[in-house]
This record gives C-alpha cells, structure tokens and sequence, in this order.
C-alpha cells in the first residue's frame, strides 16, 4: 500500500521572489527536506536541513491487529485517522492478516473521520465515505468540536489512528463526551540514524548563525531539545533560537512550541510548506531586528 507522496505544491509566480534574500534558514524536516530546500531557495534564502526524525513502523503491532478484529466482527463504531502516512501503514498492518477489500468494506459501515487532507486522500483514493473532515488548522480541539457537532458519542467505541505519539488531550476530551478509545498506533518517531546534521544545527544555532528556524511538526522540537540536551547546550540552544526568527507550520506545532517557550512569530493560515514559506518570505524581513534584540 506504500506509495511515493504526491508532490508538495510550489508557490505561484506572484507569491515567488526575494523575500528571503541574504536570510540564512534552518528547518528540521525530514522526509520532504528536499521539497522544503528548493521552496526555501526559490524565495531567496539559504537553506538548512537538518532532518530531526524518522518514523519506525510498528510491524508487530497487537493492538493494530486488535483494532482489525473489531473492526471487522462490528465492536467499533467510529473511526479517526488523523494522518495520510499513518493510514498506509495500518493498512499495511491489517493485511498481514486481512484482505484490504474486507477492512474497506467495514470502515464504509463505520462513521469516519479525517482530520486533514492527507488522510483524506488516501481515504478516496480506497473509495471509503469520509463522515466528518475536520476543518482546517486541523488540531485535536478542532476534531473533537467537528464530532461533537456530527454526533452524540455517549457509548460509542472510538477508534484513533495515532501519529508517533498518543494525544492524551484528545482522548480524554473524547471520554468527556461519553465514548470509549481505543489507541492505534502504526509508527512511532526516533531520531534519524545519522544525526550528525542535527547536531551541527543545534550548535550553528547557539552560534547565531540562522535568521530563521521552521518547524513542520511538534516531534522535530522535541528531538531538537534532546540532541541539544546530549551537546550540554538544550538551554543555550532555547536562548538562541528565541532570537531568531521561529515559523511554525500550524497549530499543533505551535502549541508545543509555546510550551517549550519557544512561541512562534509566523504561522502561515492554512498549514502546509508551501503556505509557510510564503508566509515566512512576506513577514521575516520585519522581524529580523526584533527577534536578535529579544531578551532572553
């Protein structure tokens, strides 16, 4: 079921330029690092990746093939996935097992619910009726109102594709309403194998040497601040980074950025690369002296 991702979308000729020009960026992405170098580029700036995580299937994974054997035998009323990776790789789980015709067939006699377009995607592309599609920014609190709205949850079996971490939060505001969750995790985060530029950008960061940091993803802060914490330097690092210029792509990076101190000054409306690096190229400029001026 593992196919190649579709190409990230390029800013249109209008929204192109210089805006990053003579500014020196940073980001911790890993799979689509390439993607994000050339938008970087085609806005002038120069670019840093410094991949910060990679995602560990969980092939034996007892509670993806307990989820199965519910699904299948009708014991869960309500499906969640809440990513497009981790949707492929379930299924993946699931056929060691089952066919994928049989796991189609049950989740269209289930409620289900996308929380974004990526795993809506994968969703049609199955041709599996999609429920409830969580509007954007697409955070947790955005999916718990979008069902809450939809549908009374009082004795329902809800079931929650994980993505690399359990959302406690979301879980817990699920239980409130009256249901029951069972966690699916399909893949769990760890550091890349090679995390040598990782670490260079720990300590080019504590150096001044970025204008920028972007982030695509909570798990990439916390893999930074464990890399920074092995260097002796996770504080150092929290005080350089506060004078740099910090881009989140959306809100659920953002609320992890804000808990670590590390609040953002550019979160683009819609949370996708593309619309990030634009944002990024139309406001950093401004924000440059401010950033390297803050008292940290």
């Amino acid at each position: 079921m593992n196919q190649p991702a579709p190409p990230l979308p390029s800013p249109t000729p209008a929204e192109t330029g210089n805006g990053l020009s003579g500014l020196r960026v940073c980001a911790f992405e890993s799979r689509k690092g390439a993607d994000l170098r050339a938008l970087i580029e085609r806005m002038g700036g120069t670019a840093t990746i410094a991949p910060s995580m990679r995602e560990i299937p969980l092939t034996d994974n007892p509670l993806a093939l307990e989820f199965g054997e519910r699904l299948l035998s009708g014991g869960i009323d309500i499906v969640v996935f809440l990513t497009g990776v981790g949707a492929r790789a379930l299924a993946d789980v699931l056929q060691t097992r089952y066919a994928l015709s049989d796991v189609i067939s049950a989740l269209n006699q289930r409620v289900v619910v996308v929380r974004g377009p990526k795993p809506a995607v994968v969703l049609r592309e199955w041709k599996v009726n999609i429920d409830i599609q969580v509007p954007e920014p697409n955070t947790w609190r955005d999916l718990l109102r979008a069902v809450e709205q939809a549908i009374p949850l009082a004795g329902k079996q809800i079931a929650v594709q994980e993505y690399g971490i359990p959302n406690e939060e979301l879980y817990a505001g699920l239980r409130a309403l009256g249901g029951t969750v069972l966690p699916v995790p399909v893949y769990r985060w760890e550091l890349p194998l090679d995390t040598s530029p990782l670490r260079n950008a720990v300590r080019s960061t504590i150096a001044g040497d970025f204008d920028l940091l972007m982030f695509t993803s909570a798990q990439q802060l916390r893999n930074v601040l464990q890399i920074a914490g092995e260097e002796g330097g996770r504080e150092a690092w929290l005080a350089a980074a506060r004078r740099c210029v910090v881009v989140s792509i959306g809100p659920t990076a953002t609320e992890t950025l804000i808990a670590e101190g590390l609040p953002p000054d550019i979160e683009p409306e819609h949370p996708k690369m593309g619309h990030m690096v634009v944002a990024a190229g139309k406001q950093a400029r401004a924000l440059i002296n401010v950033a390297k001026n803050r008292v940290v």
